[in-house]
C-alpha cells in the first residue's frame, strides 16, 4: 500500500501545522517540515515540542529564509525531500504540500488511488511553446540572472535586469535540458526522487543556472523530473487543486465550499482560508474517514470561470469582494509609519526593504507608484485605494506572501489611522517626530498651495506660526489617541533610544533595529 512522506512548506499558523502533521501521520503517512527562517523562532519552537515525539515527523537541519520568486524555495525542498527520504524508508510516495493546503478526500481513497497506477505527477509544459505563463517575464527567467528579489528589493531587481539587457549579459542553457514549467506542487514516487537528488548531486552546473533563475520553484522540479524519469511514466498533472484569478492570484475556499471540492478529482487543494474554521474541521475529519464515495464532477473550475466572467459583463451574482471589507486577519502584522516629512519615512521604509524580510510600500493612499506591486487594478487611482482599503491591503499580504506588512501614513490621515488601529490585526504605529523649521514650512506652503511664486514675503512671514502649530497639532492629535502600540522616533533622541522604539515597533532584533536607526541622512531635509 502506498505511503506517503508529504514535504511541507510552511511559514505561519503553528497550530494549524501541528494539527496537520498530526492528521497526516495518524493515517500511517508521514511529515517533512521545513519552517521558514524568516517566521518567529518561538513558532518554531512551538511546533518543534508539540512534534517531538512524533515518529513520522522529521524537520529540516537547517532553515532557510524563503522569498517568492526566489531559489530558496526550490534549496528549502530539496532539503525536505533528503530529510524525508533518509528518515522514512518505507515512503513510497513524495507529496508537496503547504500550509494553505487541506485534504479534500479520505486517506483511504488517497493510498488507492496512488496504488492504481505506477506513475509520478507534475505539472510538465515546454517553457518556450506553452501558454503556462500568462503575463511578465518569459525567457528573461533563464537568460540573465535574477540575486535579488522582486517583491522586497525592486529597485535592485529591476537594476541589475536592466544593466543585464543594456550590455547583453545573457547566458546559455545547458544544452542537454529541456526547460519546462508548471505547479509547484507534484507527487513523485520513491526512484524518481531518488534519481533527482542523484542528479542535483553530479550536476552542480545545472544547480548553479537554476540557482539564479526566476522563479525556480516552477521550472527546476519539472524540468529535472522528465529528464530522469521516462515520459510514459509522468502524469502532466498536479494532485493539488488550485484555481488562479486572470491576475495570477490564488483562488482562496471558505466554508461553503466543502461539497465544491470534494467532487473534484484531486486529493487536496489549496488556498483554504485560515478563518475558514468551519471548511478545515470537516476536511480533517473526512481524511481520516473509511468508505466514503467521492462523485467527480470537477464543477469548480468551469463554474468560476463563468461566474467571473458573468460579472464582467455587467451580471453579478454576489457582491465585488471589495464590497465586504472584513478583517485584515489576526494572523496579520500592519505597521503603520506615520510622518509630515514623507522624504523621512520612505528613507526609513528603504532602510526596511534593504535590511530586513519584511514587506514595506510608501504612502500608498498619497502616491500613485508608492513602491506597490502589480495587483491588477485596484491599486490605480488613490480614491480607489481607499474606498478599497483593506481590500487592498489584503492583496499586499497575499501579494508579497507575508504576514507582516509596513506602509506609511500622513498624519492628517487620522481618520485611516484610527480605522486600520481598530481592525483585528496586530497594528501599531510608528510616530516620526520632526522639527518644523521656517524653511520647511514655507515649503509645506507652497505645496499644498496657501501661496503662489507671487505671494509677498511678509504674507508668507504671517502664516509661518500658524502653519507650524496646525504640522504640530496633527502629530498632538495622534498623541492624544493613547493608542496601544504606539511607538516614537525622533532626530532629537539618540540612535540606541530610536533602536529600542524601532525594534518593539518591528519585532526585530536589537541589531537589526540598530542599523535601521542609524540609516544614513535618515532625518535630513
Amino acid at each position: 500500500m502506498a505511503r506517503i512522506a508529504f514535504i511541507l512548506l510552511c511559514h505561519k499558523d503553528p497550530k494549524g501545522i501541528i494539527a496537520q502533521a498530526k492528521r497526516l501521520t495518524a493515517s500511517g503517512d508521514y511529515v517533512a517540515i521545513h519552517f521558514d527562517a524568516r517566521a518567529s523562532q518561538r513558532d518554531f519552537d512551538q511546533i518543534r515540542t508539540a512534534l517531538a515525539d512524533n515518529p513520522g515527523v522529521v524537520f529540516t537541519g537547517r532553515r532557510r529564509k524563503c522569498g517568492w520568486g526566489e531559489w530558496s524555495l526550490v534549496a528549502a525542498t530539496v532539503d525536505a525531500v533528503r530529510a524525508a527520504v533518509g528518515a522514512f524508508p518505507l515512503a513510497t510516495h513524495f507529496y508537496m504540500l503547504s500550509g494553505d493546503c487541506m485534504p479534500i478526500k479520505s486517506a483511504e481513497y488517497a493510498h488507492a488511488f496512488l496504488d492504481a497506477e505506477d506513475c509520478d505527477y507534475i505539472e510538465s509544459f515546454d517553457f518556450f511553446k506553452s501558454n503556462w505563463i500568462k503575463t511578465g517575464m518569459r525567457e528573461e527567467r533563464l537568460i540573465y540572472r535574477h540575486w535579488f528579489n522582486e517583491r522586497t528589493q525592486p529597485k535592485r531587481f529591476y537594476s541589475s535586469y536592466e544593466m543585464q539587457k543594456r550590455f547583453k549579459l545573457t547566458r546559455p542553457i545547458p544544452a542537454d535540458i529541456q526547460v519546462m514549467i508548471g505547479s509547484q506542487w507534484w507527487c513523485l514516487r520513491r526512484q524518481s526522487v531518488e534519481r533527482v537528488l542523484e542528479f542535483c548531486d553530479s550536476r552542480p552546473d545545472v544547480m548553479r543556472f537554476f540557482s539564479t533563475t526566476w522563479i525556480p520553484d516552477e521550472t527546476f522540479f519539472q524540468t529535472i523530473v522528465p529528464h530522469v524519469v521516462p515520459r510514459k511514466e509522468i502524469r502532466t498533472r498536479t494532485l493539488t487543486y488550485l484555481v488562479f484569478t486572470d491576475y495570477g492570484m490564488p483562488v482562496t475556499f471558505y466554508n461553503d465550499h466543502y461539497d465544491l471540492l470534494m467532487g473534484q478529482n484531486y486529493l487536496f487543494a489549496r488556498k483554504i482560508s485560515p478563518e475558514a474554521l468551519r471548511l478545515r474541521e470537516r476536511l480533517g475529519a473526512l481524511w481520516a474517514a473509511t468508505g466514503v464515495h467521492f462523485p467527480i464532477s470537477n464543477e469548480a473550475t468551469g463554474l468560476f470561470k463563468f461566474l467571473t466572467g458573468r460579472g464582467r459583463i455587467g451580471r453579478r451574482f454576489a457582491p465585488r469582494f471589495w464590497e465586504t471589507e472584513g478583517s485584515l486577519g489576526r494572523e496579520n502584522s500592519l505597521r503603520l509609519v506615520v510622518s509630515k516629512k514623507w522624504h523621512v519615512a520612505k528613507r526609513l521604509t528603504d532602510a526596511i526593504r534593504d535590511v530586513t524580510e519584511i514587506p514595506a510600500v510608501d504612502y500608498l493612499f498619497n502616491e500613485t507608484k508608492a513602491n506597490l506591486p502589480d495587483l491588477g487594478g485596484v491599486e490605480t487611482t488613490i480614491a480607489k485605494r481607499e474606498r478599497h482599503r483593506r481590500a487592498l491591503l489584503r492583496l499586499l499580504f497575499e501579494q508579497f506572501e507575508s504576514n507582516s506588512l509596513v506602509i506609511c501614513l500622513d498624519p492628517s490621515a487620522m481618520h485611516l489611522i484610527q480605522d486600520l488601529m481598530n481592525d483585528k490585526a496586530d497594528t501599531r504605529v510608528l510616530l516620526i517626530d520632526s522639527e518644523f523649521d521656517d524653511t520647511y514650512v514655507r515649503g509645506h506652503i507652497d505645496r499644498v498651495g496657501l501661496a503662489g511664486s507671487g505671494t509677498p514675503s511678509d504674507v508668507i512671514d504671517r502664516l509661518l506660526p500658524t502653519v507650524r502649530a496646525d504640522l504640530e497639532h496633527e502629530t498632538e492629535r495622534l498623541r492624544d489617541l493613547a493608542l496601544s502600540g504606539f511607538y516614537s522616533i525622533a532626530p532629537w533622541r539618540s540612535d540606541e533610544e530610536n533602536a529600542v522604539q524601532i525594534s518593539r515597533f518591528l519585532d526585530v532584533l536589537p541589531d537589526t533595529a540598530e542599523r535601521l536607526a542609524k540609516t544614513n541622512y535618515l532625518f535630513s531635509d
